[in-house]
C-alpha cells in the first residue's frame, strides 16, 4: 500500500502491472479491494491503479468533504504519479468522480467507463433508496438497511455477498459518522450541463435490475456525453462488474482495445 497527501489528507493507493495507466474508482462505502478480481485481469494489460477515496478504506476520514474534494484527489494522484493521461473506470460513486475529472481536465482522460452511473443527484443513491422504502427500514441500523434493500439493488445476491465478504476481510467497515460524511459528500451534484465538455471516448454500463441508478439515468448520462456508448446488462443490478463479471470484462477489454 502506498500513501500520498492531497491537500492535507492522506490517501491510500496501490499499483499493479505495467503499460498505459488505468485508474479504478470504487463506490460509496467501498474501498480499493472491491476491484481485486478486476485487477487480476487489468494488470496484464495496464499499469493498474486502485485508490481508496477520502473517507474510505485505508485513507484518512475527514469529518466532512465534498465530491469536488474527491475529484481534486484524483487529479492530485495523477500529478503525484506523473501521469498526463489515464484510462478511468468508475463504479457508482466512482463514476461520478470520473465524470468530474473528465469535465475539469478533459485532456487527462483518454477513455472512460462509467458503471452504474447517473449524471446528477439530490442525495446519494443509497439515501434515496432508503427514503423510498423508509416504511420497511424504521429502527434498523445502516447495515441492516443495506441488507433489507439489497434485493432492490442487485440481481445476483450470491455473487454480491461473496464479493462484499472478501472485500470486508481486507478493510474495516466505516463507522456510522463516517458513512454519514460519505453520503453527504454526494448531495446535490449535477453534471448535466457540463458533460458536453467530455472529450474521452466513453462507455456507460447499467444493470436493468438496478433501482439505485436505474438504466434510464445511465442512458441519460450517455446521451449527454458526446459520442458515448450505452450498454444495459439484463442479469445485473448495481454491480454489473460483479454480477456478470465475464461479460463485463469482455465489453471493457474490447472497448479499451485489448481484445
Amino acid at each position: 500500500m502506498n500513501i500520498f497527501e492531497s491537500n492535507g489528507v492522506s490517501l491510500a493507493y496501490e499499483e499493479f502491472g505495467e503499460g498505459e495507466p488505468l485508474l479504478l474508482l470504487h463506490g460509496l462505502t467501498g474501498n480499493r479491494h472491491m476491484f481485486d478480481e478486476d485487477v487480476n485481469v487489468f494488470k496484464k494489460y495496464f499499469r493498474t491503479i486502485v485508490l481508496d477515496a477520502r473517507g474510505h478504506g485505508d485513507s484518512d476520514k475527514p469529518d466532512a468533504y465534498t465530491l469536488d474534494d474527491h475529484i481534486a484527489d484524483v487529479l492530485r494522484l495523477l500529478d503525484h504519479l506523473e501521469i498526463d493521461e489515464s484510462y478511468l473506470i468508475g463504479v457508482s460513486m466512482g463514476s461520478y468522480i470520473a465524470q468530474g475529472v473528465a469535465i475539469a481536465s478533459p485532456e487527462r482522460v483518454k477513455q472512460m467507463i462509467l458503471v452504474a452511473t447517473k449524471p446528477e443527484g439530490k442525495t446519494s443513491s443509497l439515501q434515496a433508496l432508503f427514503l423510498k422504502y423508509q416504511d420497511q427500514l424504521e429502527g434498523l441500523s445502516f447495515s441492516q438497511k443495506v441488507m433489507k434493500v439489497s434485493p432492490y439493488m442487485f440481481h445476483d445476491l450470491g455473487a454480491i455477498g461473496e464479493w462484499s465478504k472478501e472485500a470486508a476481510k481486507k478493510s474495516p467497515p466505516l463507522q456510522a459518522d463516517q458513512i454519514v460524511a460519505a453520503n453527504a459528500a454526494l448531495a446535490g451534484f449535477d453534471f448535466r450541463h457540463d458533460l458536453h465538455l467530455v472529450t474521452a471516448k466513453t462507455l456507460v454500463i447499467s444493470g436493468n435490475h438496478d433501482e439505485l441508478n436505474p438504466p434510464e439515468v445511465g442512458r441519460e448520462t450517455a446521451r449527454l456525453i458526446p459520442h458515448a456508448t450505452f450498454v444495459e446488462f439484463n442479469q445485473s443490478g448495481h454491480a454489473p462488474n460483479v454480477e456478470q463479471h465475464l461479460l463485463y470484462m469482455d465489453f471493457v477489454l474490447e472497448f479499451l482495445n485489448k481484445k
